[in-house]
């Protein structure tokens, strides 16, 4: 089985993605930490780094051509990552959402910010992303037609999203799942 689980920073993508991982013993493999990681690596906060992909297509296109290698030559493993649906094409692909103020809230908690200075440098995140996802593949990340299951994070916590996302795993048949 191949899933992709993505969404727009602060929806509880990795968060999930864990659970599912260890309920289903998947691997496991997130964009949004590989990005997190090579941002520390080059001594850049998320928003510079951010800055920096949208003048060198290299970052972006080597983060999702590892992606696109994992999910056409492995099985049994959750793809993360806001482009994860895009790099697989042979994956139940879901989208967890939450209002802005939902996820900022999150994003504050686990890095120990000011709402309003996380606010701003979310919002300039998801413009960077959204001009070089554009600039590069040509997708609106704002086109959610290709997902299969969509759940709002807002309105459960992580465990009842894993539920929710297990139920539609769990709903097609073991060959069903072989196919996709």
């Amino acid at each position: 089985m191949l899933l992709t689980i993505s969404g727009l920073p602060g929806s509880g993508t990795t968060t999930v993605s864990r659970i599912l991982a260890e309920r289903y013993r998947l691997e496991m493999v997130s964009a949004g930490e590989v990005f997190r990681s090579l941002a520390r690596e080059y001594g850049m906060s998320l928003a510079e780094f951010g800055e920096l992909a949208e003048s060198d297509d290299s970052i972006d296109l080597k983060i999702d051509e590892r992606q696109r290698q994992i999910a056409n030559t492995r099985d049994n493993l959750i793809l993360e990552g806001r482009l994860a649906g895009h790099m697989a094409g042979r994956a139940l692909k879901v989208w967890i959402k939450a209002p802005v103020e939902v996820r900022v809230n999150r994003i504050a908690g686990r890095e120990s910010g000011l709402f309003e200075e996380k606010l701003d440098e979310t919002k300039e995140r998801e413009a960077s992303e959204a001009t070089r996802y554009s600039s590069i593949y040509s997708i609106d990340i704002r086109d959610l037609s290709i997902y299969d299951l969509i759940v709002d994070s807002s309105k459960w916590d992580q465990y009842m999203v894993a539920d929710i996302i297990s139920c539609a795993i769990d709903t097609f048949s073991e060959e069903f799942c072989d196919k996709i």
